[in-house]
């Protein structure tokens, strides 16, 4: 019943808080308020996730509170659920409200939660709150599907996936307000049977499998680096090599300038240089054509002089990147080494993507202490000192 736009609302919102289920350290202890806020998003989901955050329709006092709103055990996308239709009611009878809630409330005594621990177990990027916050959602989720106590492992784990993705949404959320501080949203979960982990995403985030298991093309890369609209970006490059007489065509960029003199320094670069990567590389009797993909659409990064440049020396080569690796960093026109920006938050969309290795500046390596150590251990880090360095380690090349 608060109105969030009415300053008593607000105040009572902080007044609850206060009294015991949000501060003092007695968050996980709370007797059994509970609080479910409904309401809609003024913009597409899409553009909300590119600008802000899912919860910007709240007031400033509780939106950008990240203390707040880590308390928040799960986040419907209504955006997925159909309105309703006559055909979604029936003509014979139900319980009336009264009895359901009778019933309802007599649930409350039983404990379904600790169920998924007859099968399952929580994956290490779950921190308490994030455990609580499943827990609950599978135990209320158990209750009002399987009232009778009665399913199948197959249909435990239907529920938790659930869960898991409505609190890692809360999670992502929290990300992009508070940054670092929460950046364990790899949210699984563990099979005891088999010990297999899987991974559960949010759909409306995409990130996950972007960049693929196994061997790709030859002149195909993935790159990860921050675009002009301050977010950081998954993109991939796809190269053709024609016979021809030097020409290097783009696509995808559109008419983006700084892009486009990106890629130039790198076909500039190959020109001068061509013969200390390998002397097979000719810039005078092929063409060469790059489609550059923004995998998320969030604009195109002006950090694409190294992945073209190794694009185009894998194309010419007919050696394909390693797997699932991420090439961060880039190189000016001189063939001088540029770090990654804000390591700590690329290597977490490193991370989201599927990276499994990251080609990594050497300058680089002294932003590691900004990283936590679970993240930086997700990957096998292959360090490079030029630019020449960079393409021979992006192909495996010793």
């Amino acid at each position: 019943g608060i109105k969030f736009k009415d300053k008593d609302g607000i105040q009572i919102m902080k007044d609850y808080m206060a009294s015991g289920s949000f501060a003092r350290g007695k968050e996980e202890k709370a007797a059994s308020a509970s609080m479910v806020f409904v309401g809609n998003v003024n913009q597409s989901v899409d553009v909300l996730l590119k600008t802000s955050s899912l919860f910007d329709p709240f007031p400033p006092e509780m939106g950008t509170d990240t203390a707040f709103l880590d308390r928040i055990h799960c986040y419907i996308p209504g955006w997925e659920i159909p309105k309703y239709r006559p055909e979604h009611f029936t003509n014979d009878y139900g319980f009336i409200t009264d009895y359901l809630a009778e019933f309802m409330r007599e649930l409350r005594k039983e404990q379904y939660g600790d169920a998924l621990d007859t099968y399952f177990h929580l994956g290490k990027n779950l921190n308490q709150r994030d455990t609580i916050a499943v827990r609950k959602t599978v135990d209320g989720l158990l209750k009002l599907i399987y009232p009778d106590g009665n399913f199948t492992k197959d249909e435990l784990e239907e529920v938790l996936r659930f869960a898991l993705e409505m609190r890692r949404r809360v999670k992502e959320q929290l990300k992009k307000l508070g940054g670092m501080e929460f950046y364990d949203v790899n949210f699984s979960y563990i099979d005891n049977d088999t010990f297999e982990e899987k991974y559960v995403s949010v759909p409306e985030q995409g990130g996950e499998h972007l960049i693929p298991e196994g061997i790709g093309n030859p002149g195909q890369v993935y790159t990860i680096s921050r675009s002009k609209s301050g977010m950081i970006g998954v993109y991939r490059l796809e190269s053709q090599m024609l016979p021809g007489n030097g020409k290097f065509e783009r696509t995808g960029l559109g008419s983006d300038r700084e892009a486009k003199e990106a890629t130039n320094t790198a076909f500039n670069y190959l020109k001068a240089n061509s013969n200390r990567i390998s002397g097979s590389i000719s810039t005078t009797s092929k063409d060469y054509i790059i489609n550059y993909q923004d995998l998320q659409g969030i604009g195109i990064t002006s950090k694409l002089t190294l992945p073209t440049l190794i694009a185009i020396s894998s194309i010419a080569l007919g050696k394909p990147v390693q797997s699932s690796t991420a090439v961060l960093g880039d190189i000016t026109i001189s063939g001088a080494i540029v770090k990654a920006d804000e390591l700590a938050n690329t290597l977490q969309a490193c991370l989201d993507a599927g990276a499994k290795k990251v080609l990594l500046p050497t300058t680089s390596f002294a932003d590691l202490t900004t990283v936590p150590p679970e993240l930086m251990s997700a990957f096998q880090l292959i360090p490079y000192t030029s630019a020449e360095d960079a393409v021979f380690k992006a192909l495996g090349v010793e």
